[in-house]
């Protein structure tokens, strides 16, 4: 039975809402998590620190080693979550591509997880970075490509051509 589902994708890529989607149509409960949960979870100085994570004006994202400190915790934590018996949904941007997917298969281990890349072309996710309005401008464009690098998936999905919900059906298919 899978016990995972991790979705990696650039900012704005539509994860978020297929997540939501998921959650609605998988049977069961399952929790979400993602590194937006983190970032938010740490205090506001972090934001703004070079040890911690940085966003700088050109959309690029900088972390630093207390960040990667708190981030390898947090890892672990959502691992034993799912081990402990919850299903999870992990809503990622895997900035060091296959380096951050090694980081999660080691501390998810024995557990069933379904890796799915979301792709969206990087011009309509700049679209909606500037119609969300909380997002550093540049971000999904740099980061659409970049997180895919050297990545293996279970499945695809493209946001550009799917809405949310169509989405989260072609990987609800997937999970057992």
């Amino acid at each position: 039975m899978t016990q995972v589902i991790f979705l990696n994708g650039g900012s704005s890529s539509g994860k978020s809402g297929i997540v939501r989607c998921l959650q609605a149509v998988l049977p069961g409960p399952w929790l979400a998590f993602g590194v937006d949960t983190l970032v938010e979870a740490m205090p506001v100085s972090m934001r703004a620190s070079d040890a911690g994570i940085e966003f700088a004006p050109d959309g690029e994202v900088i972390v630093g080693p207390e960040f990667r400190t708190l981030e390898a915790a947090w890892i672990e934590g959502v691992a034993a979550m799912a081990r402990a018996g919850a299903r999870v949904i992990i809503d990622e941007v895997f900035l060091g591509g296959a380096e951050s997917q090694k980081r999660w298969r080691k501390a998810l281990g024995e557990l069933r997880v379904l890796w799915v890349g979301v792709r969206c072309d990087s011009v309509i996710a700049a679209g909606r970075e500037i119609a969300r309005g909380d997002r550093v401008t540049g971000t999904a464009v740099s980061q659409a490509d970049v997180v895919h690098r050297g990545m293996v998936y279970d499945l695809e999905v493209d946001t550009a051509h799917a809405e949310s919900m169509e989405c989260a059906r072609a990987i609800a298919v997937h999970v057992r």
